[in-house]
């Protein structure tokens, strides 16, 4: 993967997460965006390399899972409740616009 497709999954992740963590379960700021921050290059430069990109949806669900889990230690640990829920919720919606995205792109190929 090279970096300017990442920057912009990247910039559309923290557009669509950090209003949901900031303004839906009341996350600072800093706190917000630093959570994909800690798990959106592992699941670019990471998780590819175990998992290939051929079995898409295996890649996806790992990687969903992963940002899921991650973000919530991360908001728990920082003191945030209910970390689980938001983190869900806010990798949940990023996941489905990014879907979307995939789904209108490949349909305008053809």
């Amino acid at each position: 993967m090279t970096f300017m497709p990442w920057l912009i999954a990247f910039v559309w992740t923290q557009i669509i997460e950090v209003p949901i963590y900031r303004w839906g379960f009341k996350i600072p700021l800093i706190e917000a965006g630093l959570a994909s921050c800690l798990t959106h290059p592992f699941v670019w430069f990471v998780i590819p390399h175990l998992i290939p990109l051929s079995n898409y949806w295996t890649f996806f669900a790992v990687a969903e899972i992963f940002a899921i889990v991650a973000e919530a230690l991360w908001f728990f640990w920082r003191g945030h409740k209910p970390a689980l829920l938001a983190s869900f919720v806010a990798n949940a919606t990023s996941a489905s616009f990014g879907l979307l995205k995939w789904w209108v792109s490949s349909k305008m190929e053809t």
